[in-house]
């Protein structure tokens, strides 16, 4: 394949699931091969799942090129000015994280193209939402940023947004498996995973139950100490034996959660929707909001396992939550059980 024909579409990830949903994307929509541009985090977990990700995806046909674009004062630098000719040069880019401040300098640096969304978890629902309402682009359990830096990336977020507004010759679509607000304009294309089912299993699975695990508490949503007595009080009642640990957690929690709800820490090595389809895994995944109770009913929709959806408690939300956070956890919840048919636990977690 020619570097021109890869240059047509871009694709840039900074996920393993940015990854993973670009190629659902380009098995039901996309061309054959493309170019996509991995821009890895510093964390080794997410690293290590993007270089089996990126794998996958050169198996697919896609050029991969990995690209430090974080570090030091001129790593990002040089990153943006290696990326400056194949930004002008493509018609479409597919992007994963709007929130992403490396992504939105990116889209302002692009050429007037169609512009493809494709999840990065449940913030596409409040993406579209925002983008609906012209505001700034903030992730849902953030405030505002003020002060002198968000002045000076003031216009470069303003143009990002201006990107990702349909206009004449630019169309803008949203591949995704969350309920998103519609908007004039916009294409909203479902994603159903069906390039993960036609690749892998369907899985063996163990009759047990597993947990898959949240970083609220790392991102100072939760409190730990009340998520680890949830934790241990869904083991207790529904005898998990696993709790799939996601790339975020820190390893200090992950000890305790081993230590006092007694179950077994697993770091998956691929996105957990890849590692479910794979199996094995168990008959019964229960899950916090997050996206895989809206992913993991289609990645499993011709198995027996059961998904269950757990209520985040009051108490168990940190002073700095506000209410719009809250309120989006519960709507995660809410829409999945209405789209998916996913019932609570039978038993609460601790109030």
């Amino acid at each position: 394949m020619s570097d021109d024909a890869c240059a047509q579409t871009l694709a840039f990830a900074e996920s393993p699931v940015q990854l993973l949903n670009t190629l659902e994307w380009a098995h039901t929509t996309g061309p054959g091969g493309f170019t996509v541009v991995i821009l890895p985090p510093h964390d080794p977990t997410s690293r290590g799942q993007l270089r089996r990700m990126a794998q996958l995806a050169r198996d697919s046909g896609c050029r991969v090129l990995w690209r430090e674009a974080r570090g030091g004062a001129l790593t990002p630098s040089r990153a943006l000015a290696a990326l400056a000719g194949p930004l002008r040069r493509a018609r479409r880019l597919v992007i994963g994280d709007p929130f992403s401040h490396y992504l939105q300098v990116l889209l302002s640096m692009a050429r007037d193209c169609d512009i493809v969304v494709v999840d990065d978890g449940t913030a596409t629902m409040e993406f579209t939402a925002q983008l609906a309402r012209g505001e700034r682009l903030v992730r849902w359990h953030r405030p505002q940023a003020r002060g002198p830096r968000a002045m000076l990336f003031a216009p470069v977020a303003r143009r990002a947004v201006r990107r990702l507004t349909p206009a004449a010759g630019r169309s803008v679509e949203v591949f995704t498996v969350m309920p998103v607000q519609a908007m004039e304009g916009i294409t909203v294309s479902a994603n159903s995973f069906s390039w993960t089912r036609s690749r892998f299993g369907p899985p063996r699975l163990t009759g047990g139950a597993d947990l898959v695990g949240t970083s609220l508490v790392e991102t100072g949503v939760l409190h730990e100490d009340g998520y680890t007595a949830a934790v241990a009080a869904l083991v207790r009642e529904h005898g998990i034996t696993r709790y799939f640990a996601h790339r975020k957690e820190s390893g200090e929690k992950l000890r305790r959660l081993s230590r006092e709800a007694r179950v077994e820490i697993v770091r998956p090595d691929l996105p957990l929707e890849l590692v479910a389809r794979r199996g094995p895994i168990g008959s019964k995944i229960l899950s916090f909001p997050s996206t895989v109770v809206h992913t993991l009913p289609h990645v499993l929709s011709d198995t027996d396992v059961e998904v269950v959806v757990c209520d985040v408690a009051e108490s168990l939300f940190t002073e700095r939550v506000t209410e719009r956070a809250s309120g989006f956890l519960a709507t995660v919840t809410s829409t999945a059980r209405g789209a998916h048919g996913l019932a609570p636990p039978r038993s609460a977690a601790p109030q």
